[in-house]
């Protein structure tokens, strides 16, 4: 009858008993291309969003609420910023009905647009820069950009379904508004330095 390893250790010791190699599946192994691979998905998915997103957003809904402010331009696309005779005029312009249209759009596409764009971002910084030094500084531009454009939307909300205007409430939502696109802005010069390190960082080893 066959006996069992440790019968065998216990009469020949322990070299008898040869140690069992551990069962590998290979099939949940990573290699480095195939994480770059989903990265690389990962990116281009985020960066089709981020741009779905974006047109629906300002170049086609906020475009679209003009017709239910008398043409009045909706404060996220006033790049510049607006006053308080320009809110004065939308409040008037728009019912509730406009004005709880607005707020979904806020709840909805522009809430997912920065979120989506940081996170594509950030992700696109951490594959093409190597230096965590210069990686962290680009990536202090889209997240900002998504904490400014998120605060904008509660700021815009509020200071027209406010009873009456407040022009500190104006002035604080409009330069929340400018303060968006300029980071938007910087994001996006952020990015392309990021590409460029990256290019140049697969161009040295084929350098040598």
């Amino acid at each position: 009858m066959a006996k069992t390893p440790a019968q065998r250790a216990a009469k020949h010791g322990g070299a008898a008993t040869p140690p069992s190699a551990p069962v590998i599946n290979s099939s949940t192994l990573r290699s480095p291309r195939k994480a770059q691979n989903n990265a690389n998905l990962l990116l281009i998915a985020g960066s089709v969003a981020s741009l779905f997103l974006f047109w629906y957003f300002h170049l086609w809904t906020l475009n679209q609420m003009t017709d239910l402010s008398g043409g009045l331009a909706m404060p996220d696309s006033m790049i510049f910023g607006f006053d308080v005779a320009h809110i004065e005029a939308l409040r008037a312009a728009m019912d509730s009905d406009a004005m709880g249209q607005l707020q979904f759009v806020h709840k909805t596409a522009g809430t997912l647009f920065p979120l989506v764009f940081a996170l594509s971002a950030l992700t696109l910084i951490a594959i093409n820069v190597a230096q965590k030094a210069v990686r962290r500084v680009l990536w202090v531009f889209p997240i900002l950009f998504a904490v400014v454009q998120l605060w904008a939307n509660i700021a815009i909300d509020n200071m027209l379904g406010a009873e009456k205007i407040d022009p500190s409430a104006v002035s604080l939502a409009s330069a929340l508004v400018t303060a968006s696109w300029f980071l938007l802005v910087l994001s996006m010069a952020g990015l392309g330095v990021a590409l460029f390190l990256g290019r140049k960082k697969k161009a040295v080893p084929a350098e040598g």
